[in-house]
This record gives structure tokens, C-alpha cells and sequence, in this order.
């Protein structure tokens, strides 16, 4: 269903304290996420030698892992090191997953640890740099990955789903334009003198810029194995060059999302929005966000409940139109990914 030799975001830092661990389901694999004396995250399987119980209920003592149960206590690379009153050294380790600590995030790799490259962790030239703001959140979705790939790569849907925030009737005249670009799947729409929708009125009045005038707007998505989707979006004041206009007249930012599965129908969606303007307005930053998880919220339950729909009539045909190009070249990249690793 999802390839497993590759990088996956796990979590993000705060995620994992210095004195408890996180327990996380990547694909299918259950692991716990805790961080060692020298405060660099490993992971490990969520199953303890002794008796099978979750190493994610127990707690981080001296940099080990410490089994909530009866203290079996395991080092970074999986090895037991301490049990109370007990030998342990015919205990077996347990399951260490590669794991980097990059970009703000956690990344693990939950396939065959001997193929695992850090240099395959996806470049993010905005993480971290000091003309670029970033915020974003974490939601659990009972879905397919690919259905939200797919949700992704159609941004058609949010005249209807997302009325009242970005969308807009002149996204459905606007036919996308779709193409493949090596492991790359991008699909985008521009629109001219338009107005803006309430979402970039916000944006516009951020940039102290009129939010009443006519726009040019863009939407740019591309997708790269294993479900990383990020979205150029953005207007301009009305004729003054769209996507290429100077930054002075316009807003625009990176949407950016990582699809990891949990399990063959549910999902850890990690979504932001990283901005090039106006970078140290903190306030700027929560108001972006608070929108953003007001429009990613509106998706969640068209999702779960296309996911039980599809469950329920696994036999019933879908339709295929050109909105679903972005979507369908995707899933195609897919099937070539997992059809090399099995």
C-alpha cells in the first residue's frame, strides 16, 4: 500500500521531551520516539523483550528507555542495559529504526534500516532561514494517504468545501495544467483579475496591501514520493506580473504538507504554511495558522467519509476526469515505487 523504504515525518521535536517517549504508528510499524543523554531522538519497536509491553508507556531515565511495566531499561540502539534485580543479558535487542532530527521535524525511516540515506531527506530551502516564517500543526485523518494526495493535487474542491475561506468559483474556469518532471508530479492553475477570497484578503491587509482590489492568483502543486506535497500559492495585485510579480505587491507563501500513513487507511497529516514576508511578525504567523487549520479542518470530514464510503462499496468504479490528472500521475509514481521494492 505505501512504500516503506523511504523518509517519513514522524513527528516534530517538541513532540518528544527529554523524559518521555512518543509512541507512533509509521506504516503499519509501531515505534517509540524518546531522546538519548545526548538529546538526539531514537527510535525503537514499541514492544519490550520481557513481556511485549508498549516501550512508549514507559519513561527516559539516564538516556535509556525505561519499560512502564517492570523497568527493563534499553538503550538508544535497542540493547537492554538494566533491569532491576534481574540479569538481562540473554535479552535480545529490539528493532532500531534510522531516525534524523532535520528541518524541524523527525524523520524515520521504517523499511530495511541498510538502504536508509540521509542525503534522500528532501531539501527545505525555507526551514530554518531567517527571511522565512513558518507555522503549522498535526492532524490524525481516517483515511487513505492517497486520497489525501489526491486532495491535494485537486485544489478544484475548494470552491465547494472551503466556500467561505479560499475558495471561489474562477478556480473551476481555470483548467490546471498538469505534468511529470522526473519523480515529480505537478499540477497548477492561474487565474487573472479575480477578487481575493477571504482567506488572501487577510494576506493582502498582512502585507498592507488594499484587499478590495482585483487579484492574479496561482496555485502551484507538487508532489514527490513518498507524500510530500507542497503548494506555491499565492495573488497579486491585478496586472502587475501574477506569480512573477515583485514581492511588494503581493502574498504568497509555501503550503506545506507531509502525508504519513499509520496504517493502510489512517494518516498523520503534518500541514503549515511557510512565508517569505514580513518573517518576524509572530502575530501574523498565529493568525496564517489559525486560518490554515480552520480550512484544513473542513477537509477532515469529506475525507473520513469518502474513506467509509469506499470501504463500504470496494467493487463500486470511480471516474477519472482531467481535475484528476495531479492525482492519477501520482498514484502511477506510486505503483512504480512499490512495485520496485517488493
Amino acid at each position: 500500500m505505501f512504500p516503506k523504504n523511504a523518509w517519513y515525518v514522524a513527528a516534530t521535536p517538541d513532540e518528544i521531551p527529554a523524559d518521555k517517549p512518543l509512541g507512533r504508528r509509521i506504516c503499519s510499524e509501531a515505534i517509540a520516539f524518546f531522546r538519548g543523554a545526548d538529546g538526539m531522538v531514537s527510535a525503537l519497536e514499541d514492544f519490550c523483550p520481557h513481556r511485549g509491553a508498549p516501550l512508549s508507556l514507559g519513561r527516559v531515565v539516564d538516556g535509556t528507555l525505561q519499560c512502564g511495566y517492570h523497568g527493563l531499561r534499553l538503550g538508544t540502539e535497542g540493547q537492554p542495559v538494566a533491569m532491576p534485580g534481574q540479569r538481562i543479558s540473554v535479552f535480545p535487542a529490539v528493532r532500531r529504526y534510522p531516525v534524523v532530527e532535520r528541518h524541524g521535524f523527525v524523520w524515520v525511516w521504517p523499511g530495511d534500516a541498510v538502504q536508509a540515506d540521509e542525503a534522500a531527506i528532501p531539501p527545505l530551502d525555507w526551514a530554518g532561514h531567517p527571511e522565512w516564517a513558518y507555522g503549522g500543526g498535526l492532524y490524525h485523518v481516517r483515511c487513505d494517504y492517497r486520497l489525501m494526495i489526491d486532495n491535494l493535487m485537486d485544489l478544484t474542491h475548494e470552491t465547494y468545501v472551503h466556500a467561505n475561506s479560499i475558495g471561489q468559483k474562477e478556480i473551476d474556469e481555470a483548467p490546471p495544467q498538469t505534468r511529470a518532471e522526473g519523480d515529480a508530479v505537478i499540477t497548477e492553475r492561474r487565474m487573472f483579475d479575480i477578487p481575493a477570497p477571504p482567506f488572501w484578503q487577510m494576506a493582502l491587509r498582512g502585507m498592507g496591501l488594499p484587499d478590495d482590489r482585483p487579484v492574479d492568483r496561482w496555485q502551484i502543486c507538487r508532489f514527490t514520493p513518498p507524500s510530500q506535497v507542497m503548494i506555491e500559492v499565492g495573488v497579486a495585485l491585478a496586472g502587475q506580473g501574477g506569480h512573477e510579480a515583485p514581492s511588494a505587491v503581493k502574498a504568497s507563501s509555501i503550503v506545506v504538507d507531509f502525508i504519513t500513513p499509520e496504517t493502510d487507511n489512517s494518516i498523520w497529516y503534518f500541514w503549515g504554511m511557510a512565508r517569505r514576508f514580513k518573517p518576524d511578525d509572530a502575530a501574523l504567523t498565529d493568525s496564517i495558522r489559525e486560518g490554515q487549520r480552520k480550512i484544513f479542518a473542513e477537509d477532515l470530514e469529506m475525507l473520513e467519509r469518502q474513506q467509509r464510503n469506499l470501504e463500504a462499496w470496494p467493487e463500486r468504479r470511480l471516474m477519472k476526469l482531467n481535475i484528476d490528472a495531479g492525482g492519477t500521475l501520482a498514484r502511477r509514481l506510486l505503483d512504480r515505487l512499490l512495485a520496485a521494492e517488493n
